[in-house]
């Protein structure tokens, strides 16, 4: 067959593929970035009149709202989870790469936060941050915290967004610990075992042929990450609707308040959504520039 004819089938095939991301994906992006340019609110959909072009004046606004720099400030206080979450995935997933009877039981085990419903599981959260909960009392039981002084972590301006990183955490480790687990299997045994050979210590081959082959994996799962920790929403919403005293409250929430709630104003929110696109695309670019390959990948010396 002919490679025009191979080229051919290809796009065939991804046709509905494509045909779905542009109804879906790309229509909806492109529009709403051009809503952010323009006077839309929900008196234009009652009265079925179409968005009026003004230029930058929702960039004006969003950037003069003192919700939004709190949202942008709080979205980046959760960038702070993000290390923490992709070492612990890493080491348990190098602990779990292991044929030993049962493994399987404990990959699945770590994983099932991750399908767990988020209302579900905040029933479980909200009884440990209460004030008699759980993480209260572990703390009394080392005595870390006097049982007159305990207090809701959620309820606490000081607290309430370290409780619900701390949810973050729980509900994305399995997914990043699966996502190393197969970069890990990936690697080719006989490396390790060369370096073994060698006289290689564990450490040396987990940062001489571990990481190095990694790269990849580590990239995307911390490009994933650092997208979701300033798009968190879901978590904000079921526990403290960006309270207490705003302490939770995030660009996203700006973002979904303006859009669904008392004001409409689909202009404001959308330009709201596009300067969180921008962190977004600078985040990206930083995380490409740390995870860069700039040493070569195979046969390091150990």
């Amino acid at each position: 067959m002919r490679k025009s004819s191979l080229t051919i089938t290809a796009y065939m095939l991804l046709l509905p593929a494509l045909l779905l991301m542009a109804v879906f994906t790309f229509y909806p992006v492109l529009y709403g970035s051009y809503l952010g340019f323009t006077k839309y609110t929900a008196a234009n959909l009652g009265s079925n009149t179409p968005p009026s072009w003004i230029g930058l004046e929702n960039f004006r606004t969003v950037l003069s709202d003192e919700l939004f720099r709190i949202g942008l400030i709080n979205s980046l206080k959760y960038l702070i989870i993000v290390p923490i979450l992709q070492l612990a995935s890493l080491g348990v997933a190098v602990l779990v790469n292991r044929q030993i009877p049962g493994i399987a039981i404990f990959r699945a085990a770590y994983y099932i936060p991750v399908i767990t419903s988020i209302t579900l599981a905040s029933v479980m959260w909200e009884w440990v941050f209460t004030r008699d909960g759980l993480l209260n009392w572990v703390l009394e039981v080392f005595r870390i915290i006097d049982p007159k002084s305990s207090f809701g972590w959620l309820l606490n301006p000081n607290t309430a967004l370290w409780a619900i990183m701390l949810v973050t955490f729980w509900r994305g480790f399995g997914y990043y610990m699966v996502l190393y687990l197969g970069g890990l299997q990936s690697i080719p045994s006989e490396l390790e075992e060369a370096a073994l050979l060698d006289g290689a210590s564990t450490w040396q081959r987990f940062w001489k042929i571990t990481v190095p082959l990694m790269r990849p994996t580590i990239l995307l799962c911390s490009l994933l990450s650092s997208l979701a920790a300033i798009r968190v929403l879901e978590e904000i919403i079921v526990f403290t609707n960006g309270g207490p005293l705003n302490s939770t409250y995030t660009v996203l929430m700006y973002v979904y308040q303006k859009s669904f709630g008392l004001d409409f104003d689909y202009g404001v929110a959308s330009a709201a959504g596009l300067l969180l696109a921008i962190v977004g695309f600078i985040l990206s670019y930083i995380n490409f520039r740390v995870t860069r390959e700039d040493a070569p990948t195979r046969g390091a010396k150990v």
